[in-house]
């Protein structure tokens, strides 16, 4: 294993990883840094086509020492699939979309969920637990039960369904808390404190490995390209993991050399609803401040205070990106409007960014030619709600 330490992006402190982590002292979430200089001597990026195809095959740049620690489901290398009727529409002849709805539990919440409990593992933790807005929580209480750990889930009452499901089937204890996710996380918090250190605190940005393993989204985009950049890159920000994830894996791999300097333009998009990191980006501010009200068709990004708002607008403001809120009704239509061009039913989340695509584009910010690429986080057919079918004809039999 090459990683060498975890690193505080607030106040540069370096910390052990070889023990569990959570925070830094300051209150910043911290990362993974790794020998890449050996990494580079050692690996070349044509190797890992021979490889088998899940996030598994960038093992040099992942956190897990020991494969027998390894608790996979086959997650990981998504394909990016092509939109050209929808792209032709909104003036982005190259728009392609990374599917991350195919992934084991239904969202890109699996890879987190795959290299931090299999992190966990390996550093001894026995049982785990977090707030969610419902995937995560998902995808952490499959991969637990496949890893042998316990998992207390906690996801507001007004959380997806299926979620809360997914989690019961696979023996999590699960809580429903009658608010937001902040309120999910206070009793998170609350339940951690009181355990005497035998439950660990795997929430958002809260232990590092999550992280690592969203940032194989980054790995994944430029390798499928040939090794190549794209322009732009969309994601939907909430917890905003995953941007932080492809910002760190594209740094990384332009340390390695394996890309040029030019980066992708990163944007995030939000809901007019829960728009606390576009205020802050608008206002150039370090800060977000917390959004009052919060609340969206896009469930997944109704997060009014997210922990690494911070690194959220670093990553933006490094890579001349932007963030832009988008309204729920244009959500629900530009969702409608791309599986009936495309044949794909995105997420809500997803459908965001084509809905933050066509304005970006309508505005110049996008220009032709550009090459775009859209994060569809999660399978359509976890949110059958966002397909009104009352007006279809029922006919007599």
């Amino acid at each position: 294993m090459y990683l060498t330490h975890l690193e505080c992006p607030g106040c540069g402190r370096e910390h052990d990883a070889d023990v569990p982590q959570n925070l830094c002292d300051c209150g910043s979430p911290l990362l993974a840094r790794y020998d890449l200089a050996t990494v580079g001597g050692v690996l070349q990026p044509e190797r890992f086509g021979l490889r088998p195809a899940t996030l598994w095959r960038y093992r040099e740049l992942l956190p897990v020492a020991d494969p027998a620690h390894v608790t996979t489901l086959g997650e990981g290398w998504t394909p990016m699939l092509r939109a050209p009727t929808y792209g032709a529409r909104i003036g982005v002849d190259e728009l392609l979309v990374k599917d991350e709805g195919l992934t084991p539990t239904g969202s890109f919440k699996a890879r987190g969920a795959a290299v931090g409990v299999s992190r966990a593992r390996e550093l001894g933790i026995r049982r785990i637990a977090m707030p969610t807005n419902g995937n995560a929580g998902a995808a952490w209480a499959t991969y637990a039960a496949r890893a042998g750990l316990g998992a207390i889930i906690a996801m507001p009452v007004d959380a997806p369904s299926i979620c809360r499901r997914e989690c019961v089937a696979a023996g999590a204890d699960l809580r429903l808390v009658d608010g937001l996710i902040g309120d999910a996380g206070r009793q998170i918090a609350a339940l951690v404190a009181a355990s005497a250190g035998t439950i660990f605190d795997a929430g958002t940005l809260r232990e590092p490995y999550r992280l690592e393993g969203k940032k194989t989204m980054g790995y994944e985009i430029v390798e499928q390209l040939g090794w190549q950049v794209p322009d732009v890159i969309i994601y939907p920000t909430g917890g905003g993991v995953g941007l932080i994830g492809i910002h760190k894996a594209l740094g990384e791999l332009r340390e390695l050399g394996w890309i040029e300097d030019r980066l992708p333009r990163l944007v995030a998009v939000q809901s007019t609803g829960c728009a606390p990191i576009v205020r802050a980006f608008a206002a150039g501010e370090d800060r977000a401040r917390p959004w009052p009200d919060a609340h969206t068709v896009a469930f997944g990004i109704t997060v009014p205070a997210p922990l690494g708002d911070q690194l959220i607008l670093a990553a933006l403001r490094a890579s001349a990106g932007t963030a832009i809120a988008v309204d729920d009704a244009e959500i629900l239509a530009d969702l409608r409007d791309f599986a009936a061009r495309e044949g794909l039913l995105l997420c809500p989340e997803g459908a965001a960014c084509l809905t933050a695509a066509r304005k970006l584009r309508a505005g110049g910010w996008i220009r032709a030619g550009e090459r775009v690429v859209v994060l569809n986080t999660g399978a359509g057919v976890k949110y059958p709600d966002t397909v009104d079918v009352t007006d279809v004809p029922v006919l007599p039999s």
